[in-house]
């Protein structure tokens, strides 16, 4: 007889993109949104689907494409560089955040680029400090500035309440 899922075991499994552009980051403040909304995030990304469990890159892939048009090709320098695990809500939250660049020739930088999910906008490093953003966002983006942007690391963290404590992931 299967043992009946708690709120401690439900695991909620979602990515989020951060794209960079020097000392700049490229942000969404969500308007709506199952989990979070009225709040900035990074530019794209999304819930894990069941097909996608064993690889969360196409899930932030699939979300680029559906919420602002598009695709890895845009991009340069993607990769997976920190992994956060939250409890909350019922639900233990893992979040895949992932970080890229735009490709100069081929990123639209004419003011065309939208979102389906809310407002995209630049901002400079300086910026970044007060803005409202989901717990875990806020501290991977904070880390990234302090340190995260000075290497190739991937960084694993566990949400606190005063933020999260991350430590870089090795191989072994």
């Amino acid at each position: 007889m299967p043992i009946p899922s708690s709120p401690e075991t439900r695991l909620r499994l979602m990515t989020g993109l951060f794209l960079t552009r020097g000392d700049e980051v490229l942000l969404l403040y969500k308007t709506s949104g199952r989990v979070v909304k009225e709040v900035w995030c990074p530019a794209a990304g999304g819930h894990v689907e069941p097909e996608e469990l064993k690889d969360p890159l196409n899930c932030v892939l699939r979300e680029l494409k559906e919420e602002t048009g598009l695709t890895p090709d845009c991009l340069t320098g993607l990769s997976l560089r920190y992994l956060t695990v939250r409890a909350g809500d019922g639900e233990l939250r893992q979040n895949f955040y992932y970080f890229a660049s735009p490709d100069p020739d081929r990123f639209p930088d004419d003011g065309s680029l939208t979102s389906s999910e809310g407002v995209l906008r630049w901002f400079c490093a300086e910026e970044l400090t007060d803005l409202p953003m989901p717990h875990s966002a806020r501290a991977v983006l904070d880390h990234w500035l302090r340190e995260g942007r000075h290497t190739d690391s991937l960084y694993g963290g566990i949400a606190v309440p005063e933020g999260v404590r991350f430590t870089e992931l090795t191989r072994f």
